[in-house]
């Protein structure tokens, strides 16, 4: 992908409408952007930010049916989140894997009960599933968790599940999309909604974050899937728009390898705070989380709270036998949910608000998606792409991405780190061979290399060091201070490839450093 060439296609395509305009570039939107254009629909992808800038590159990083869903009753949203599941790995198998999970048991009761509930769990995956659950002994429990705490314990639950890298899969579905003719663009904010002469929505006013030029195109169907921005952009076609999105904050701590030192996840069904806690194995740390805490708005770069720190230090030192603490911390990550509002809910209260996915048309035409998760991107996409069909009164057309390879689909297990790359990785490996020096690593404490902040640049719309350090490599919630001693470097590998002076390495670097500190405890 290349920003240049996506913005003159924009130019190119003048006042001919799109078929379907999507605003939002995170996993709702990408999605979205992947089905109109497999489906030969003219499509047009814009965000303000990058690509993933919210919330879809600040997830606990699984692919899950949701095991706790299952026991609020909701059967339906689970199933559909088994199979869409197997999809992706099926779809993105450089992407996707299986991640063994273990419910430790401490009450005589925990196997029995759990024992049961995941059974039910294997046989709603059906053909999808990703291995069968069992009780496991005490000794089976300590042999694939040997840093669980130990006294009380008596056994455990193995279950399975998926495990993947949010922002790696979200610009390889951008990259889908423009491989299916899709245009996309990060840094290009939707400032307007323009309509016709029925007060019908029939275009969108877009700004270039980098030029400031503005840019009037014309949609057939514009669809909202901004997430956690839903209502800003509604207000755009109505200003008095009821909101419809329960804002809820959650945050995940990066530790040690050591803490966990297994590819053997925790799963802790019930905390204090009604959530599940995970511990689990991520490129080669170990990701602690998460909380459920109501805010009052959404922004790009949330903060944590000092209460939520401690509740997961806290909670994770009841299991891990050696106990976290502020100092072991390397990395603190937030991401915000965007819940649907129940009529008669309480939005104190959000984990009992739904998980499911709404779409909502308005009285200008405005066609918005939001709520649901990761998991199920893909049928929410489709489901929002048959909607927009109809009110865009566009040529009939089958969805095919239950079978559609994401973008460097491969099953070549073999390329370590660059296996996220999948075929993209020859392409990296291709650069090094060119130029050998961009085979060193970044950091000893960090699995990057110099070939991937270059490739990122020439081939994934990298236009900052945010964008580098935090979401093409994961680098910043990996080991935040790590990400600060190689941002000089990378600023400059940046500048070599955008075409930029010292003074913006400068700028860069100062800007990275003040928004690295907030991923520290205080």
């Amino acid at each position: 992908m290349n920003r240049e060439a996506m913005l003159q296609a924009v130019h190119a395509q003048g006042a001919e409408p799109w078929d379907i305009v999507v605003i939002g570039g995170g996993a709702t939107g990408a999605g979205v952007a992947v089905d109109a254009a497999t489906r030969g629909y003219k499509t047009l992808l814009v965000e303000r930010e990058d690509f993933g800038k919210g919330t879809s590159s600040r997830s606990t990083k699984l692919v899950h049916g949701g095991v706790r869903y299952l026991e609020q009753g909701n059967v339906s949203l689970v199933m559909e989140a088994l199979k869409e599941r197997g999809l992706l790995r099926q779809n993105a198998p450089h992407l996707v894997h299986d991640l063994p999970f273990v419910v430790p048991n401490y009450s005589w009761w925990e196997a029995p009960f759990y024992g049961i509930g995941m059974k039910i769990y294997d046989l709603l995956a059906v053909k999808y599933s990703f291995g069968r659950s069992r009780i496991l002994s005490r000794e089976e429990t300590l042999e694939r968790l040997p840093t669980i705490a130990q006294e009380g314990l008596r056994g455990g639950v193995v279950y399975h599940d998926g495990q993947f890298d949010d922002t790696r899969l979200l610009i390889h579905l951008v990259m889908t999309a423009a491989d299916h003719g899709a245009t996309v663009l990060n840094y290009c904010a939707a400032v307007k909604l323009e309509r016709d002469t029925d007060g019908f929505v029939n275009g969108v006013l877009l700004k270039d974050g980098e030029t400031g030029e503005s840019i009037p195109v014309n949609a057939k169907c514009v669809v909202n899937a901004t997430g956690i921005f839903t209502d800003e952009v509604r207000r755009m076609a109505e200003p008095e728009a009821e909101p419809m999105v329960s804002p809820s904050q959650g945050i995940h701590l990066v530790l040690e390898k050591s803490f966990l030192r297994a590819q053997t996840a925790i799963m802790v069904p019930r905390t204090s705070d009604g959530r599940v806690l995970f511990a689990i194995p991520w490129h080669g740390h170990t990701v602690v989380g998460t909380t459920d805490t109501p805010i009052e708005a959404p922004s790009y770069e949330p903060k944590p709270l000092e209460e939520e720190i401690a509740f997961v230090l806290d909670t994770a030192g009841e299991y891990l036998s050696r106990k976290p603490t502020r100092d072991d911390i390397l990395s603190i990550y937030v991401g915000i949910r965007p819940l649907v509002k129940a009529a008669g809910s309480d939005a104190s209260k959000t984990s009992a608000l739904s998980r499911d996915h709404t779409i909502h048309i308005d009285g200008s035409g405005l066609l918005t998606i939001v709520g649901g998760k990761w998991t199920t991107y893909r049928h929410m996409a489709e489901d929002t792409v048959n909607h927009a069909a109809t009110l865009g009164k566009l040529p009939d057309a089958a969805c095919v991405t239950a079978n559609l390879h994401v973008h460097g689909w491969s099953e070549e297990k073999s390329l370590g780190e660059l296996e996220v790359y999948g075929a993209d990785a020859e392409g990296i490996q291709a650069l090094i061979a060119e130029t050998p020096s961009l085979g060193e690593a970044l950091h000893p404490a960090l699995p990057y290399l110099a070939a991937e902040i270059v490739w990122a640049a020439r081939k994934e719309m990298s236009r900052t060091l945010d964008d580098a350090l935090a979401r093409r490599t994961r680098a910043l919630l990996l080991n935040t201070r790590a990400a600060v001693e190689i941002a000089p470097r990378v600023a400059a590998l940046l500048a070599a490839e955008l075409g930029h002076d010292e003074a913006w390495q400068a700028e860069q670097v100062a800007s990275f450093t003040a928004l690295a500190r907030q991923y520290l405890p205080q």
